[in-house]
């Protein structure tokens, strides 16, 4: 992958003669010079039969190549929310390649956008992501429309995506100025996307763009034009595509059982009933009386960097992204503390290479920045070892009252239960308890209890086509809460390197942590208190006498599990020989970074929304 990385390429503001928002790439201007909100209602709305054609329908898919300043979704958008007989959800996935910044986009739509439109235009600016390659999720509307946003070159994203849409906007600069654009490779790949029935429609009009358009499966034709521009195109997909289509379940259907009440669990948990799912979990911890990281006062959430831009650091990405998105309305204390993370380089030799992985992915310094020693010292608020690099948007998350808030969503119903094998039947599949017994029923059902995944799926002989998960193991490890005052207060954001310290949670600071091989069972103890506090100490600088002075096994902590598959990444996904049922495990020592994420990714499925992850990387994960 690391010959193909090409970093972002932000866009630059500029104006033409007329005052008019022009893209020095592409030698052309960002929308029509009789109004971009005309332009976007007789072309793009119009041009694609809307809003009647979503009418009558629970969702309604649209794709789009270019998103500029966003002025088509926003008139999109407000069409929708003006429409008493609108779909029950709206989707929208945008291709671009130049992204504005934040402070850029919220000051031109402050500028360009129509009075009509202001109010939306804020909410859009508010959540702009930072300029990272990849998609974003955006959500509104209480989550009744999103917009997945593509930021890199449509060549390369397009193929990578998963949807099924039902209405197309090309919306790239003019075909002389910006061809790849137009070309037949890529209309042949939107097409792919297209559900029965798709229409298309652009303000461009050529005769090689029809030409293009039919080669790719489009029947196209010319229709008046907009703004002085005779004529623009339109046209319908000639046949569905051939991306898989997920059919909409009805009300009733829409049930889901969930056997597990831990990080994986909780996390898809919330994400189904925050679309109206009725949800179960069944929890084997809650049997015995102990709820799933009772005690695990804080861990850090932080993303990882690979200067090839690796699939670990995409979804570690992702992950952190959604999770501070779909957890930050929660209650204080169950949402994440976005305080930073100081990650430092394993030895001062290192530094060198850190430099050179910054300059190759090009990531906005507000998002990730090298820092010395000095710098990484004053950010912790405490002398350290090493400089590394500063995440400004690592998080300190408290897992013991993060999952009591996501199982708490209206919808989701915890019940106690150790369930030993699932069967399935003519509704769709029976949860048994070691007796036989049906602890729940559903016509999904996803296994997300960690290790115990594995024994169930072997209990029900549906673990033989999956060798990567039968090789999946439990590592042990522990955690120690560090009395803060024997650090000083203790630092003000995460530090983290091999091993890593935490702030105070009102508690204490939380070092870790330990992997310890072949445990019987997940304890804490002098040892493990030993190699914690050793770690915690690698990462300071200066010498604390009274951190000094704690005794191994002294201290509280909490341990636990993690569920380790090969090559630490999770197997995520509904398994191809057990339709209905999904698994979500092996998770590994990161199930902050995949909580939200697979949350959502699962629900998307099941909803037939489009993907919030990237189909290579979707199929990395895809239980095998």
């Amino acid at each position: 992958m690391s010959s193909s990385y090409v970093p972002l390429s932000p866009a630059a503001a500029e104006f033409d003669a007329q005052g008019r928002l022009y893209s020095p790439v592409y030698g052309d201007v960002y929308h029509s010079p009789s109004g971009a909100l005309g332009q976007a209602e007789h072309v793009f709305l119009r041009g694609n039969g809307l809003p009647e054609r979503w009418r009558g329908r629970g969702a309604f898919t649209v794709c789009e190549t270019g998103f500029g300043l966003g002025l088509n979704f926003l008139a999109l958008w407000r069409a929708w929310r003006d429409d008493p007989q609108r779909s029950r959800t709206l989707h929208m996935v945008s291709l671009e390649a130049h992204p504005f910044a934040r402070a850029d986009l919220a000051a031109l739509l402050t500028r360009h956008a129509p009075e009509s439109l202001a109010h939306l235009a804020g909410q859009l600016a508010a959540q702009w992501p930072p300029l990272l390659p990849g998609l974003h999720r955006l959500e509104f509307e209480g989550g009744a429309v999103t917009l997945t946003l593509g930021f890199g070159d449509a060549q390369a994203l397009a193929p990578r995506l998963s949807a099924r849409v039902d209405a197309y906007f090309l919306d790239g600069f003019a075909p002389e100025r910006n061809p790849q654009m137009w070309q037949a490779p890529l209309l042949k790949t939107l097409a792919g996307l297209a559900a029965p029935g798709a229409t298309l429609a652009t303000w461009a009009c050529t005769g090689e763009l029809r030409r293009a358009l039919q080669e790719a499966g489009f029947e196209a034709r010319r229709a008046p034009g907009y703004g002085g521009k005779w004529h623009m195109t339109v046209a319908v997909a000639a046949a569905p595509g051939t991306a898989a289509a997920t059919p909409a379940l009805a009300d009733d259907a829409r049930h889901a059982v969930v056997i597990g009440a831990g990080l994986a669990g909780a996390g898809i948990a919330q994400s189904l009933a925050l679309r109206g799912w009725r949800v179960t979990v069944v929890d084997a911890g809650l049997a015995q009386g102990v709820a799933a990281h009772a005690g695990h006062t804080a861990a850090a959430l932080t993303p990882v960097l690979a200067r090839d831009d690796n699939a670990r650091a995409r979804l570690s990405r992702a992950g952190s992204a959604r999770a501070q998105a779909r957890w930050a309305a929660l209650a204080p204390g169950a949402a994440p503390t976005v305080c930073g993370t100081v990650q430092l380089e394993r030895d001062a030799g290192r530094a060198a290479a850190l430099a050179g992985t910054l300059a190759t992915l090009a990531f906005p310094r507000d998002w990730v920045r090298e820092v010395n020693r000095d710098e990484a010292s004053v950010l912790a608020g405490l002398p350290l070892a090493r400089g590394g690099v500063f995440f400004g948007q690592g998080m300190l998350v408290q897992p013991d009252r993060l999952i009591p808030a996501l199982l708490a969503t209206p919808g989701v119903q915890v019940v106690p239960g150790k369930v030993a094998q699932v069967a399935a039947d003519a509704a769709g599949w029976r949860v048994l308890d070691a007796a036989g017994a049906a602890l729940a029923r559903a016509g999904t059902v996803v296994l997300a209890n960690a290790f115990g995944a594995r024994d169930v799926l072997q209990a029900s002989g549906l673990l033989e086509p999956l060798p990567r998960v039968a090789q999946m193991h439990a590592l042990a490890g522990e955690v120690t809460l560090i009395p803060a005052a024997a650090l000083g207060g203790g630092p003000r954001c995460v530090v983290g390197g091999e091993g890593y310290l935490l702030p105070d949670t009102g508690a204490g600071c939380v070092a870790g942590s330990t992997y310890v091989h072949g445990a019987t069972q997940a304890e804490i103890g002098p040892e493990g208190q030993r190699v914690t506090l050793d770690k915690a100490a690698g990462l300071l600088g200066g010498a604390w006498p009274a951190f000094v002075a704690l005794a191994p096994g002294s201290l509280p902590g909490w341990a636990g599990w993690r569920a380790v598959l090969p090559g630490r990444l999770p197997a995520v996904g509904e398994l191809p020989h057990a339709p209905g049922l999904w698994l979500a495990a092996g998770y590994a020592s990161r199930g902050l970074s995949w909580s939200a994420l697979m949350g959502d990714l699962i629900a998307a499925r099941l909803c037939g929304e489009p993907s919030p992850l990237e189909n290579d990387l979707a199929q990395l994960i895809f239980p095998r």
